[in-house]
């Protein structure tokens, strides 16, 4: 935005100078349309030469553009452009066509919160998926079955994902996630390790809002849960009541983990305060209670695929 109020004053030199470039800016058609459209004395728009030229530029890159990927304008997607406004003339940047249609297709992204977990994966899709997998047909199955109940309020179970590492445990419930996120449907991922070692860290009303979005979000991830440096603090007064909460109120919750539950038992039992089965077999039964069990396993691919 520049106001014509607010031009610094030139000397004649300076003006001459000015004139001249704009009146040799004048022979390129593009430049001389967009300044006619700007109904102002050259006197004024000769001030704002060099912005005119870049809209000219820019609205001839987008001349028989056919998508984002062609896009050579300054900024991907968007066109500088100008437009004469009262007492200043608007430069601007605003979208085009393709960029708009990009907007709108990750309109979805604003209904997923990360808890470091990573960006890309709110643009894991169910249509990427290998099908033909053969580990995969039943989590498949379950995931069809997961949206149509969960559509008709049916309350049904969340999925615990185990398996090896590589093996695309996080991507395919952050598939399913943003599915539903499509159908306006918000849910919370969470790479458990970094939640835990982090809530230490935050004062109490940070430590509050944290803990209230994943307890009471409407899908919860908990990622790669088994990994975590293991406290009692951490088990019984984090993991425990969220559970203990989305388990009373039938919240779906979904688990990845290296480890099955047998051995994610083993793991919750070994605290620095000693073994404490107990405490660890209720939290077990939590999870039974929220989830249906899936296996994954094969050679990692996370070097082609980096899904996680």
């Amino acid at each position: 935005m520049k106001k014509i109020s607010d031009m610094i004053s030139l000397s004649e030199k300076e003006k001459l100078k000015l004139k001249d470039n704009f009146i040799k800016n004048l022979k390129d058609n593009s430049f001389k349309e967009i300044a006619n459209s700007l109904n102002l004395k050259d006197e004024i728009l000769m001030n704002y030469t060099t912005d005119i030229k870049e809209v000219g530029i820019e609205n001839n890159n987008c001349k028989g553009c056919k998508g984002l990927e062609e896009c050579k304008n300054k900024l991907c997607g968007y066109k500088y452009s100008a437009t004469t406004k009262e007492n200043y003339i608007d430069f601007s940047y605003s979208a085009c066509p393709y960029q708009i249609k990009k907007l709108k297709e990750t309109e979805y992204q604003k209904n997923i919160e990360l808890f470091e977990i990573p960006k890309r994966l709110k643009e894991a899709s169910l249509k990427d998926l290998y099908r033909n997998d053969k580990n995969r047909i039943n989590f498949m199955k379950y995931v069809k079955t997961f949206i149509s109940d969960f559509k008709n309020d049916n309350h049904p179970k969340g999925i615990y994902l185990h398996g090896n590492n590589g093996t695309g445990k996080t991507y395919l419930i952050a598939a399913l996630f943003n599915e539903l996120a499509r159908k306006d449907i918000k849910s919370v991922m969470v790479y458990v390790p970094e939640f835990l070692r982090s809530l230490k860290q935050f004062n109490d009303e940070d430590l509050e809002d944290k803990y209230d979005s994943v307890k009471y979000a409407p899908l919860l991830l908990l990622d790669d849960i088994g990994a975590e440096y293991l406290t009692a603090w951490g088990r019984d007064e984090i993991l425990g009541t969220i559970l203990q909460y989305r388990m009373d109120q039938e919240l779906p919750t979904f688990f990845t983990s290296n480890l099955d539950l047998n051995q994610l038992e083993e793991h919750f039992s070994n605290t620095p305060n000693g073994i404490e089965k107990v405490k660890a077999r209720r939290l077990i039964e939590r999870i039974k209670d929220l989830t249906i069990d899936f296996e994954l396993i094969g050679e990692s691919n996370r070097k082609t695929i980096d899904k996680s």
